[in-house]
C-alpha cells in the first residue's frame, strides 16, 4: 500500500511524491554554540541522517544557525515557536525548512510575512502538532488530546497556509502514546495529500523508545503512511538515526549497511554466541554496503540461515562453519568466529 502525496524539497532531499522515506534527527546542543552543533550535525550525517532540525530559542541562536547552515553537510530545519521574527531571521540565514505552527505565530500579518519569505526562497513549512501542546479550545472540546483533536489541530493550521495560497507543507501529529499517534495520522491522511513527517514523540530512553518507535512507525509505514521520520529518544541523537534506518531496512523501504540475523540461543547452542553476535554487530554497523550477515548457534536452523545470508557462521561444538554466498568456506574455531566473520564481511564489501 502506498499513499500518493505532493512532493517538496528540504534542500536537496525530496520528500513525498514517491521519494524514499528520509531519516531525520535533531541536535541537542545549544544552537548558539556553532562548533558543538556542527560537530553533532557531522556525526549525525556520518550515521546516515539526511535532515537535521535545530532549536531556535532566541535571536542569538537564529544568527548562529546561519553560520551553521553554511558548513552543514545536510539540509537543516529551524524549530520555531511563537516568534515570527526568528523565522524571518533563519530564512535570511539560508535555512532549508521551518517547523512551526502558523496558528501560534500571532496576528495574520505575521504569518503572511513568514509565508512571503518562504515562498521567495522555496522553503517548506512543517506543521508540527504535538499532543502536549494542543490549543485550549480543542482540549475543552475533546476533553484531552485525542487523535481526532490532533487531526483537527493540524487541519486548522493547514487552513491558514492554504488561505495564503501556500502549499509547500508537510505535517506531523505526534504523541507519546502509540495508538493515539497512529490514529491521528490515519485520520489526517484520509483528508489531505500533504507529505507526513512521522514519529512517536517523547518515546523514552533508548531501549523503551526504540520499541515504541518501531511499533508505531512500523504500523504507519506498513499502511503506506510516512514520507520522512524521526525516532525520538532520550539519549544520543546518533542512536535515533541508527534506529530509524533499522526500521526502514526491516520493511525493505531503504538500504543502508548490513542486515544482521542472529539466533536467540537455546540449550542446543554449544558456543558462547551472544558476545560473538554483539561484537560482529558493533564492528560492522558502519559498513556502507548492504550485506546480510548471519550469526547462528546450532545445527538446526543455523546452516539454513547462514546459507541464505551473504555471509555467516553456524556454530557447532567449539567451532563454527563459515558460509559465503551459500557455500561452506571453512571451519573456524569458536574463539576466532567474530574476527573471521568481520574480516570476510569487509573483504566481501570491498570486492562488491
Amino acid at each position: 500500500m502506498s499513499r500518493i502525496t505532493r512532493q517538496l524539497h528540504v534542500g536537496s532531499v525530496a520528500i513525498g511524491g514517491g521519494a524514499p522515506v528520509s531519516v531525520q534527527s535533531m541536535t541537542n546542543t545549544d544552537t548558539r554554540d556553532v562548533t558543538a552543533t556542527l560537530a553533532q550535525i557531522r556525526a549525525l550525517s556520518d550515521a546516515g541522517c539526511e535532515i537535521v532540525r535545530c532549536a531556535v530559542p532566541d535571536r542569538e541562536a537564529a544568527v548562529a544557525l546561519g553560520a551553521i547552515r553554511r558548513d552543514s553537510p545536510v539540509p537543516l530545519i529551524a524549530d520555531i515557536h511563537f516568534d515570527y521574527q526568528l523565522a524571518l531571521a533563519v530564512l535570511d540565514g539560508g535555512i532549508d525548512g521551518l517547523r512551526l505552527n502558523p496558528g501560534n505565530i500571532g496576528a495574520r500579518w505575521k504569518v503572511e510575512e513568514v509565508v512571503r519569505a518562504c515562498r521567495d526562497r522555496q522553503v517548506p513549512i512543517r506543521i508540527g502538532v504535538n499532543a502536549g501542546s494542543l490549543e485550549k479550545e480543542l482540549l475543552e472540546k475533546y476533553g484531552h488530546p485525542t487523535a481526532a483533536a490532533m487531526a483537527e489541530s493540524a487541519l486548522g493550521h493547514i487552513r491558514i497556509l492554504e488561505e495564503l495560497n501556500y502549499r509547500e507543507i508537510k505535517v506531523s501529529l505526534k504523541a507519546s502514546d502509540v495508538r493515539r499517534t497512529v490514529g491521528a495520522y490515519r485520520l489526517l491522511a484520509a483528508q489531505v495529500d500533504y507529505p507526513l513527517h512521522i514519529g512517536i514523540t517523547e518515546a523514552g530512553t533508548t531501549w523503551a523508545g526504540t520499541v515504541k518507535s518501531a511499533v508505531g512507525l512500523g504500523a504507519l509505514l506498513i499502511d503506506g503512511l510516512g514520507d520522512t521520520l524521526r525516532v525520538s529518544l532520550t539519549g544520543d541523537p546518533v542512536e535515533e538515526v541508527r534506529v530509524g534506518w533499522e526500521i526502514l531496512k526491516s520493511l525493505d523501504l531503504r538500504e543502508r549497511g548490513p542486515v544482521f540475523v542472529s539466533c536467540p540461543t537455546c540449550g542446543r547452542c554449544q558456543i558462547d554466541l551472544i558476545p560473538v553476535a554483539e561484537e560482529v554487530e558493533r564492528r560492522l554497523h558502519d559498513l556502507p554496503k548492504k550485506l546480510t550477515v548471519a550469526v547462528m548457534g546450532c545445527a538446526v536452523n543455523g546452516p539454513g540461515e547462514a546459507r541464505e545470508a551473504d555471509i555467516g557462521i553456524a556454530g557447532g561444538k567449539g567451532e563454527g562453519l563459515l558460509f559465503r554466498k551459500g557455500e561452506i568456506v571453512r571451519k573456524v574455531p569458536a574463539d576466532r568466529l567474530a574476527d573471521v566473520l568481520v574480516e570476510e564481511a569487509r573483504k566481501m564489501a570491498e570486492e562488491e
